[in-house]
């Protein structure tokens, strides 16, 4: 994208003290109202885009995943029609065999019913696989980070399961990523709960650094009292001159660690309200692609110490979050993550991001031409035109 940051002006006096334990040092400075500004929802196309294309990839992950699991990369049809699973995710026969004939690239079909995967789909799931072994360590990291960021340094299996895609999870992480890890993680079923969850077992301040505090300084340690937000609008969104200089205050407010205990934060204060972006923008950090959808952490207000209608910070800060709103959900998109709808790899390069990437290109060279076209223009306005709806960043000075 063309433009620079949006910067607040820093040095605000106080030092934050890190640590779970610890309360932030800004309590006497928290101011006494959350202010009333309310920015607009404007339609992103490019994001919208890259929320869209992925749609038809998780469901061909799901269908790699079962066929793979097989003897042989071999399914007979009759076989995985009868996973429950599978027709849910389809919604029924013939959703399964739409698909299977449509992605021809991935899947095979023989006579006699038998579902194979291609050369090109074998290639990719062997890298694939070879790939979840070598950021294994990062993945065990993120997961704790992702615990971490809770009150109780725990979660539902339920909600880690919601999260399981976007963090990159294999779908059988309970039984190999959990048990290979027993220092680091447990299953939990408190008495008088149905609920099983995922608790962490250690504390780790190594890992309690946010990614917007490495990022300060490039990572030497330089002032994180104030920290703002990287920050960029869709083309013509059109602030007022009285959402700019509340949003330039608004940076400038202290910044509170989304690993630090939040106990001394008035939840009325807009400082209070930092902190909670704060924690979506860590939470979003860890993530593959660095987005999730809205549902995803909707349950999850008492366990990140959140207020009522938490979700609501996505509304107020469309500058730092984009929620888009295709395919029948809202996901929550981190802006400074993507250059027009693609994700910048080489500044947030995740191995499974690229791999990904791959899937979906092989996919859409089972695309009619007319519909293949209409991907590549797409991807070209999200890349080469601001005027196609990429976006507009700006300075904020004093």
């Amino acid at each position: 994208m063309a433009g620079r940051w949006l910067r607040a002006a820093r040095g605000m006096g106080g030092r934050r003290r890190r640590g779970w334990s610890e309360a932030p040092a800004f309590a006497a400075e928290q101011r006494a109202t959350l202010v009333n500004v309310k920015l607009k929802w404007v339609k992103d196309r490019a994001l919208d885009g890259a929320v869209s294309r992925e749609r038809d990839l998780r469901a061909a992950h799901h269908l790699l995943d079962v066929v793979s699991a097989r003897p042989g990369h071999r399914v007979s049809r009759p076989e995985l029609l009868a996973d429950s699973s599978v027709r849910r995710a389809f919604g029924g026969v013939d959703g399964v065999d739409a698909f299977l004939a449509r992605y021809h690239t991935l899947f095979a079909l023989r006579r006699g019913g038998g579902v194979f995967l291609t050369d090109a789909a074998l290639d990719l799931r062997r890298r694939e696989v070879d790939c979840l072994v070598e950021s294994e360590p990062d993945l065990v990291s993120r997961l704790r980070r992702l615990l971490m960021l809770t009150l109780p340094r725990s979660l539902p299996l339920h909600t880690v399961d919601l999260l399981r895609w976007d963090l990159g999870l294999p779908r059988d992480y309970r039984a190999s990523i959990l048990r290979r890890y027993p220092d680091h993680f447990a299953l939990d079923q408190p008495e008088g709960d149905e609920r099983v969850w995922l608790r962490l077992l250690w504390w780790d301040d190594g890992l309690a650094v946010s990614e917007l505090e490495k990022s300060t300084a490039g990572g030497g340690g330089g002032d994180t009292t104030c920290l703002p937000f990287p920050v960029s609008f869709t083309k013509g969104f059109g602030l007022r001159s009285k959402c700019i200089n509340w949003l330039r205050e608004w940076q400038a407010l202290p910044y509170t660690s989304p690993y630090a205990d939040p106990s001394g934060l008035d939840r009325r204060t807009d400082v209070s309200e930092k902190r909670n972006v704060g924690v979506f923008h860590e939470l979003l950090h860890l993530t593959v692609a660095k987005r999730t959808e809205r549902r995803n952490v909707s349950n999850m207000r008492k366990l990140l110490g959140m207020p009522q209608k938490f979700t609501k910070v996505f509304e107020r800060h469309p500058g730092i979050f984009y929620l888009s709103r295709v395919l029948g959900t809202q996901t929550v998109v981190l802006r400074e993550a993507y250059g027009g709808g693609s994700l910048l790899l080489a500044k947030h390069a995740h191995p499974l991001a690229t791999i990904r990437e791959e899937y979906s290109a092989v996919m859409r060279a089972a695309l009619p031409p007319r519909r293949r076209r209409r991907s590549r223009e797409s991807d070209s306005c999200s890349e080469q035109d601001e005027e196609c709806v990429g976006g507009e960043e700006f300075e904020l000075t004093e």
